[in-house]
């Protein structure tokens, strides 16, 4: 008898989007697959966007929604994973030409999974997820570059979201300042809370019209893109790094390569969804063990389960989503 999962997926015909629950058999295993019956997923932006059909994600149809998604081996043709071993997978093309991880048994490819690390549950895994590893991934590259608290505070801008928040802790957990820039004013308290030493609103900003302003950071991680990228680029600290990884204000950057030739800044790309496997491993151990958030439980702000998908997805593209949601999927 074949076996199914219950899963949310999504199709388009011609313009026509429908994303739904369904029954959906389990494929057989192919060389170097693995199966994994899944415990928790989470939703990142992305994930609201393909959901509603108002971003293009998906590159093919139907496929199953979710990014990331967290569990436990329980089929393996893969020399890598043996049943029962915890995993993780975050990106790597879920959701986007492969099925994710809003469903209660996905088949991955093998050479997508991380195992889960000692430190993390589950849960605690998509707490983080792809915003969290973007988070980690950020500092990891800075650190390359030469990233230390010594040149000063980091900024993060869009702080009030999901990359946002966790940053704040991932950056305080690595012994930096962090300052936290959001157009929420009335979400002040929380950012403090989660680390930050000073908010700004993005609505007080003034960076001037030079190519070089005066500098007020030692560094930055931006998810907003456009003209905030573009000002951070005048105020960082000769030396100090941006990691770039949202482009909410605009994918346009419109610079000088005065901060670069003059300052010696570094703009690093983050791409989480591409980043090699190598370095994806390195990440996750380290948000395992010192860079883990001390105040994770405090960011999960919203457990749900896979029928409620729906309506968070559109409290997400409100605007009106605090922190990370996690999805039970077996709720």
């Amino acid at each position: 008898m074949t076996q199914t999962t219950l899963a949310f997926q999504i199709d388009r015909e011609g313009k026509t989007h429908r994303a739904e629950l369904k029954e959906l058999p389990v494929p057989e295993l192919a060389d170097g697959e693995v199966r994994i019956d899944v415990e928790y997923s989470s939703v990142n932006y992305k994930d609201a966007l393909a959901g509603t059909g108002k971003g293009a994600i998906l590159r093919r149809f139907p496929l199953v929604g979710g990014i990331d998604l967290a569990g436990a081996v329980s089929a393996s043709r893969s020399s890598d994973f043996k049943e029962g071993d915890p995993v993780l997978v975050t990106g790597c093309g879920l959701s986007e030409t492969a099925d994710g991880g809003y469903t209660q048994v996905a088949t991955v490819a093998g050479d997508k999974v991380v195992p889960l690390p000692d430190g993390l549950s589950a849960r605690e895994a998509m707490g983080l997820g792809t915003a969290g590893f973007t988070a980690g991934l950020s500092l990891l590259r800075m650190e390359a570059v030469g990233q230390v608290p010594e040149l000063g505070p980091i900024v993060v801008t869009g702080a009030s979201g999901g990359v946002g928040t966790l940053a704040l802790q991932v950056f305080s957990q690595a012994g930096f300042d962090v300052h936290a820039i959001s157009g929420k004013s009335a979400r002040f308290d929380l950012l403090i809370e989660l680390g930050a030493k000073q908010c700004l609103s993005r609505r007080d900003l003034h960076w001037g019209q030079r190519p070089l302003e005066t500098h007020r950071w030692g560094g930055a991680l931006d998810t907003v893109g456009g003209e905030m990228l573009a000002g951070l680029t005048r105020v960082i600290a000769p030396w100090g790094s941006i990691a770039s990884c949202g482009l909410a204000g605009g994918h346009e950057l419109h610079t000088t390569v005065m901060p670069f030739i003059i300052r010696g800044v570094s703009l690093l790309g983050i791409n989480s969804a591409g980043c090699p496997m190598p370095l994806r491993r390195q990440v996750w151990e380290r948000l395992s063990s010192d860079l883990k958030p001390a105040l994770l439980d405090r960011i999960i702000t919203r457990e749900v389960t896979l029928q409620q998908l729906p309506e968070v997805f559109e409290l997400i593209l409100g605007g009106e989503s605090l922190g990370r949601t996690v999805v039970n999927t077996a709720g």
